[in-house]
């Protein structure tokens, strides 16, 4: 059942009712300011850090569902609602939202009125715009009342949701000139405030949520939409909010515009007051200036078009499967943006207030958007790296706003520094800037302690070294990529973390998967060391790598296919000698890219068992069999219930592992399988039983075990994002940057017979034609000649090459 379509020439997901399976989101912003808003206009904003600098309030777990956001109230004649059908959810005759790049418009019609509100952050404003167009479809004369409301967060979003014995004594706003400004705690630590001010003469305010909605009311009863007039009340304490009046008269075919400004300034510390006790607005009056018009809003709203036309050039493919170009052309690529820049830290599943930037989320999300902005993506790297300590390992997280570690957290999981040599390998695939390298990023952010990045790339790769068990493989530490198999963990005590309670010490915990992760990306290590003349540590890490392949073909294999890991006392984890937890899909995917069992059929072997005992038609389970009891020796992992998140459920993330896998053993069939399986835009159809949004990925469908198999959750936040961008236009489709050209390598299913790739890559273009037979190894000419090999030479900025690949 779908609840809506794709609209791909104008970019867009339309949603045509409201009563979708679970709140549909989107995302503002592209910089700095940023917002979430469902498409019945639920939702919260916030400058830089969802945490530290929340502007609007939202409830998680509320009941009714997604109650709060930003809504707009009609008063026609006394008959009460809104064009986004909450809070009021009055029977509308026309609903539409239409979730599009950076924005979304949500209209509705009730009684010969339309209402349509366009929610968007412009480019490089620290501000969100609600533009309010007012139709009157009828044949007579209407006149409106249209109230605004938002209610403000008091900035740091955990306190706000705790502390209310201060809370409810500090709320401050002043209103002046129409305009509402939140000020709370202005006086005192804060040098930033907000504003929320229209375009237009209003008939009154409140800043006052219990005199907007009456006390003790629910958002669809609140008192002055209801009775048609605003109370001018100014709040004091308790529950600071910002609605404005407005009236319209409009003849019948007329329409009236409106633009609000949500906006976050901060004043210099010896420029914060106008005046003793007047807080100093000049920067919030030019914000307003600059939309006091609706000519100046629509410019600006184009400007956002035209920033994500840009973007979104980089790597586009043009087929016979319109699904397929969706998802590479649209939507995966606009995903893999918003992976930069919210991290893990704010989604309808994130409150924001918990996980910062991740070490290891953030090096795998460069991954999909380093061809889309190179240079952000440098910065992000300087920043990861800075986050390292002098033994190789790093801060799990870091705050977004300090860019500093997160101490609560803290370090130990042994996989992270890994990570940033392949984020670091992408980017100079991408650009060429191999001067990266020489950049002298400090651990610890502590800059007495400052060294090159290369160096911090080889205690990267030398930490697994360092820290290597009996059989020779990395130790787990907290945990590798799977943060809930906790192998030194031992906790039975409720409520505490899995990953930071107190680990045991002295055991010997390893991780196949680390090794073959090390295996997968050590070989981009010794090339970008041989890149920089050190031919002596090139060779030292190619045998580093030898040898931890061959530590893994002698004691990571359990006859069928690639064992999990050894626990605390050196238990196989992952073998078919235990009753649950088998088979695990991590290292069947890693240790084929690694490169380990391609010669003496291993890696045939556990892509076949994942295939038998790990596929499903909704995608490839973590493990098999569940786990039906707590095995407090494996930890988080086995504390779910069968079927849900790592006990088995479908991880979307490490389903493009065992994608590539079996395109580099050539079966395109298999793979073209795998990723039709979980991507979006295949699953729109079945939108009832997915739930989530059928244009973004999510990080988990419940697996077959579950009670209802199928239903996703956490859904744009993931890793998946990124990993299945990867995994469709470098391997599938086969484009991918190398160091000195383009690999042209598809291995995609027969079904995409024919299929053009455009590829903007260091100034050229890249217009790559296939002919596609759903095998492995294209023939290519560049030009019109033909070439050996897979790689096109990068050509001089400005050219275009034409390059045609016959599989």
């Amino acid at each position: 059942m779908q609840f809506g379509h794709f609209d791909d020439e104008a970019r867009e997901y339309v949603i045509t009712t409201p009563h979708t399976p679970y709140p549909w989101i989107n995302y503002l912003g592209s910089q700095e300011f940023f917002g979430l808003v469902s498409h019945t206009a639920g939702g919260y904003c916030f400058y830089r850090d969802a945490k530290m600098r929340r502007l609007t309030r939202y409830r998680y777990n509320n009941i009714p569902v997604d109650d709060g956001g930003r809504y707009f109230s009609i008063n026609d004649g006394g008959d009460v609602w809104s064009p986004s059908y909450r809070p009021y959810k009055k029977d509308l005759d026309r609903f539409e939202t239409r979730h599009g790049m950076g924005y979304s418009r949500i209209t509705g019609e009730r009684g010969g009125l339309e209402a349509s509100v366009l929610f968007f952050v412009p480019v490089d404003v620290n501000a969100e715009i609600h533009q309010v167009t007012l139709t009157n479809t009828s044949d007579a004369p209407k006149s409106v009342d249209l109230f605004s409301f938002i209610e403000f967060c008091l900035w740091n979003a955990e306190d706000d949701q705790t502390n209310y014995q201060r809370n409810l004594s500090i709320g401050e706003v002043e209103v002046e000139d129409g305009a509402i400004f939140h000020t709370t705690e202005y006086r005192e630590r804060r040098n930033h405030y907000a504003v929320y001010g229209v375009n237009a003469p209003i008939a009154g305010f409140d800043t006052d949520r219990d005199a907007y909605l009456g006390y003790g009311n629910r958002f669809d009863e609140a008192v002055v939409p209801h009775s048609g007039a605003s109370t001018n009340s100014v709040a004091s304490g308790w529950y600071p909010i910002a609605s404005h009046h407005l009236k319209a008269d409009l003849a019948p075919g007329e329409s009236t515009q409106y633009t609000f400004v949500l906006g976050y300034l901060e004043n210099a510390e010896d420029d914060k007051w106008e005046a003793p006790g007047v807080v100093n607005k000049a920067a919030a009056k030019e914000l307003l200036a600059r939309f006091a018009s609706n000519e100046q809003t629509d410019a600006e709203f184009a400007r956002l078009g035209e920033y994500w036309a840009n973007l979104l050039g980089s790597y586009t493919v043009s087929s016979t499967d319109s699904k397929l170009d969706r998802m590479v052309n649209i939507w995966n690529q606009y995903q893999c943006m918003v992976t930069y820049n919210m991290s893990r830290s704010a989604s309808y599943f994130e409150t924001g207030m918990g996980r910062g930037m991740g070490f290891r989320d953030s090096s795998q999300d460069l991954l999909g958007f380093v061809h889309l902005v190179p240079e952000r993506a440098r910065e992000r790297i300087i920043d990861i790296a800075s986050t390292q300590f002098e033994d190789g390992s790093a801060y799990h997280q870091y705050q977004p706003l300090t860019k500093r570690g997160n101490h609560a957290l803290g370090s130990g999981f042994n996989d992270d520094p890994l990570w940033l040599i392949l984020g670091v390998a992408a980017y100079i695939k991408e650009t060429g800037d191999f001067a990266i390298l020489d950049e002298m990023v400090p651990f610890d952010n502590d800059e007495s302690k400052a060294a090159s990045l290369m160096e911090h790339l080889k205690r990267s790769f030398d930490h697994p070294l360092e820290k290597a068990g009996p059989h020779g493989l990395p130790l787990i530490g907290r945990a590798d990529w799977n943060d809930c198999l906790n192998l030194n963990c031992f906790s039975t005590t409720p409520g505490e973390s899995f990953q930071t309670t107190g680990n045991k010490t002295g055991g010997v915990a390893e991780s196949v998967f680390i090794a073959g992760m090390f295996c997968a990306i050590g070989p981009d290590y010794a090339a970008l060391a041989r890149r920089r003349g050190d031919e002596a540590e090139a060779q030292r890490a190619e045998k580093a790598v030898a040898d931890m392949r061959q530590a893994v073909t002698d004691h990571g294999w359990d006859g069928e296919w690639f064992l999990r890991a050894y626990d605390y006392y050196g238990n196989k984890v992952g073998t078919h000698e235990t009753k649950d937890g088998q088979i695990w899909i991590e290292p069947q995917g890693y240790c084929v890219m690694g490169g380990i069992g391609l010669e003496d059929g291993k890696a045939v072997a556990a892509l076949d068992s994942v295939r038998e005992r790990l596929n499903t038609p909704h995608g490839i389970v973590l493990l098999n069999p569940a786990y039906t009891e707590y095995h407090v020796e494996l930890g988080e992992v086995t504390s779910y219930p069968p079927g849900y998140k790592e006990n088995a459920g479908i991880f979307c993330h490490n389903n493009p592992w065992v994608i590539i896998a079996e395109t580099i053993v050539g079966r395109a069939e298999n793979a073209w399988e795998y990723y039709k399986q979980i991507a979006p835009a295949y699953r729109e159809e079945i939108s009832e039983v997915h739930r989530t949004e059928p244009y973004v990925y999510a990080q988990m469908i419940a697996g077959k075990d579950a009670e209802r198999h199928g239903e996703a959750k956490n859904s744009w936040l993931t890793g998946t994002a990124s990993w299945n961008f990867v995994t469709v236009s470098q391997y599938l489709l086969g484009v991918r940057a190398d160091y000195d050209g383009l690999v042209v390598d598809p291995c995609i299913g027969a079904e995409v017979g024919e299929f053009t790739v455009r590829r903007q890559i260091r100034g050229a273009e890249y217009v790559i034609t296939v002919t596609n037979s759903g095998g492995k190894g294209a023939a290519l000419t560049v030009d019109g000649e033909s070439i050996d090999g897979s790689v096109v030479p990068y050509a001089a900025p400005g050219s275009t090459v034409h390059v045609t690949a016959t599989v």
